[in-house]
């Protein structure tokens, strides 16, 4: 019962059946039991889904507690600059460590997605390249410009819209750490609660769009250069 009580659980729910628990009371609990024989190491998948502010609180304290190590995949950004103190990036077959935050990391993805393609388009055209008359190299940029413009604007507006779902996710974040909101507006913190969650579902999504249009226009770029 001590156990349970660390965790959020109170005499009046020490026993409950899990079937009558919400989901972050069940999440929660399996979080609890993961750990309730000290393991040296725990893996978390999307720990934070469906979790409410309250329990994703709770886990980011117990987890900046824990003495073991932690490996953590998520796509919650809070939970990550709260608890995780090393990033490592799993690409093309390998994983290394990656020296920087969160916001390093995503102007390394913005900078890195088909780099190496264009710099061997950028080798591969040399020699062809310098054949071309200054106003035909000319002509040619304009012309790859404004067919690569098209993707460029998709990408750019994807990047926009992670921006926006960021911040507004961000906002409902602070609206959402006011303990009084669940106490003197329940029905409002609920509201909150369930536009957090549609508004991380959406970030996820615009986030993997805004990685395809880039990887599209990238592509596209090395392409037109090779050519």
């Amino acid at each position: 019962r001590g156990e349970l009580g660390s965790f959020g659980f109170g005499v009046e729910k020490a026993d409950n059946k899990c079937g009558t628990l919400s989901g972050g009371e069940k999440a929660r609990l399996l979080l609890m039991l993961a750990a309730f024989h000290g393991p040296h190491v725990m893996i978390l998948d999307e720990p934070t889904n469906h979790l409410d502010v309250d329990s994703r609180q709770a886990l980011i304290q117990a987890l900046n507690d824990y003495d073991g190590a932690v490996i953590i995949i998520s796509h919650d950004r809070h939970l990550i600059e709260a608890c995780v103190d090393r990033l490592w990036i799993v690409r093309d077959g390998t994983v290394a460590s990656f020296d920087g935050d969160m916001d390093d990391y995503r102007k390394y993805l913005l900078g890195y997605v088909g780099q190496s393609r264009k710099q061997d388009a950028k080798s591969d055209g040399h020699t062809a390249n310098s054949k071309i008359g200054r106003n035909d190299q000319r002509r040619l940029a304009a012309e790859r410009r404004a067919a690569l413009a098209p993707l460029k604007k998709v990408a750019t507006a994807a990047e926009r819209q992670v921006e926006n779902l960021t911040n507004k996710l961000e906002q409902l974040d602070q609206e959402l750490s006011d303990s009084d909101l669940y106490t003197h507006e329940p029905d409002k913190a609920q509201a909150l609660l369930s536009e957090r969650g549609q508004c991380a579902k959406q970030l996820e999504e615009a986030e993997t769009e805004w990685l395809s249009a880039m990887q599209a226009y990238e592509d596209a770029q090395a392409h037109a250069e090779a050519g």
